[in-house]
Parts: C-alpha cells; sequence; structure tokens
C-alpha cells in the first residue's frame, strides 16, 4: 500500500540534498511525519496546504517501513499513518509536483 507526504518545495529539496528528512515543522511538533492514504490525501491538501503553490507529492510503500509506521486515529475519527523515524530519499517509491488550478491541488492519476 502506497502512503503519501506532501511537501512544500524547500522541505522536498532538503531530503532530496541529504537523503532523509525529520519532516515539516508540525511533523518535529508532534515527534513523527504525518502521511495520509490515497483516500485522505485531497483533504489533507485542502486543510493544510490551502493556496500553495509548489508543492510535491511523495508516494512512500508503507509495508517496508514495518513498526516505525504506526495507523493512529486523528482528524475526524479516521487513522492514519504516521512515521515515527526520519524519512529517507530511498523510502520514496515516486514523486511528483502537485499543481494548483483554479485553487484546487491536482493530484496525479495513479494515486487512483
Amino acid at each position: 500500500m502506497l502512503i503519501y507526504k506532501i511537501f512544500r518545495a524547500p522541505e522536498w529539496q532538503h531530503l532530496a540534498e541529504t537523503g532523509q528528512t525529520d519532516g515539516a515543522p508540525i511533523d518535529l511538533a508532534d515527534g513523527y511525519i504525518h502521511f495520509s492514504t490515497a483516500t485522505q490525501a485531497e483533504e489533507t491538501a485542502a486543510k493544510h496546504f490551502a493556496g500553495a503553490e509548489g508543492l510535491i507529492l511523495a508516494a512512500v510503500d508503507a509495508a517496508p517501513l514495518g513498526d516505525d509506521l504506526k495507523w493512529e486515529v486523528s482528524r475526524g475519527g479516521a487513522e492514519f499513518p504516521h512515521l515515527y523515524r526520519p524519512l529517507r530519499l530511498e523510502d520514496v517509491t515516486w514523486h511528483e509536483d502537485l499543481p494548483l488550478v483554479d485553487g484546487a491541488h491536482v493530484f496525479p492519476d495513479r494515486m487512483s
């Protein structure tokens, strides 16, 4: 199963250059890296990245993350994937730009 992380451009650049990241400021504050499932990603973008341009969507295979990935209840009682270790560039299966069109982020077809 693929899970998804939305990055601002500087956050993605840091991961690409250093090979790992502890996440965005909210991830650092919460002590884990926030991910979304395919069905949760659009709501995550709308809630936390409304109007933001220059975003990158990264897909990560959940299985190799093992016990470092926990499914925890969050927004609306839904379980969200949380990673309790740095995300490594090698964990990323694929990434794409997440364009903003008419005020909404357009997700890639390969997510469905």
